[in-house]
């Protein structure tokens, strides 16, 4: 079964429906945590970057490392996924820090995660700003592993 992206004008921490809800967003792999979508997380969920400090700093179960994924819940319907695929920050000598095929392994995480809860993936454009991606091969990636999978996925822009 595909299903296709849906489109919204809107703030993907106040995703539109209800049922559980993953909001999947790209982190970096150096525990960077202020600029871009996270300020939203931050705003509405503060313990969501608590947790992705925590975990940078070596105090969860699995590794802080590309490709991996940490679910937060952020509230009683809604999860957040912290997906590491970006090495460092944008800049100069790193103009495209995304990591495409940790995207990939990220989103394949996601999936699982939605299937076992039976959620829906709100998100914002993913990887298209600060992380410096090309958004053609990032929904080449959401199609792949999530929408061609049979897992419903809402893609927000804030007006």
């Amino acid at each position: 079964m595909t299903e296709n992206i849906q489109y919204i004008f809107g703030d993907a921490t106040r995703p539109i429906g209800r049922g559980p809800i993953i909001i999947p967003h790209i982190c970096n792999d150096i525990g960077a945590w202020g600029r871009g979508f996270v300020l939203s997380l931050s705003k509405r969920w503060p313990h969501v970057e608590q947790a992705y400090r925590h975990w940078y700093q070596g105090h969860a179960n699995k590794p802080f490392a590309l490709g991996e994924v940490d679910f937060v819940e952020a509230d009683d319907t809604i999860t957040v996924a912290n997906m590491i695929a970006q090495h460092g920050l944008r800049s100069i000598t790193n103009p495209e820090p995304i990591q495409y095929g940790s995207l990939k392994l990220c989103l394949a995480e996601v999936r699982r995660f939605a299937r076992e809860c039976g959620a829906m993936v709100h998100m914002p454009r993913i990887g298209s700003d600060l992380a410096g991606g090309d958004w053609k091969k990032i929904e080449a990636n959401i199609y792949s592993e999530l929408c061609n999978k049979g897992i419903s996925v809402y893609v927000y822009t804030l007006r």
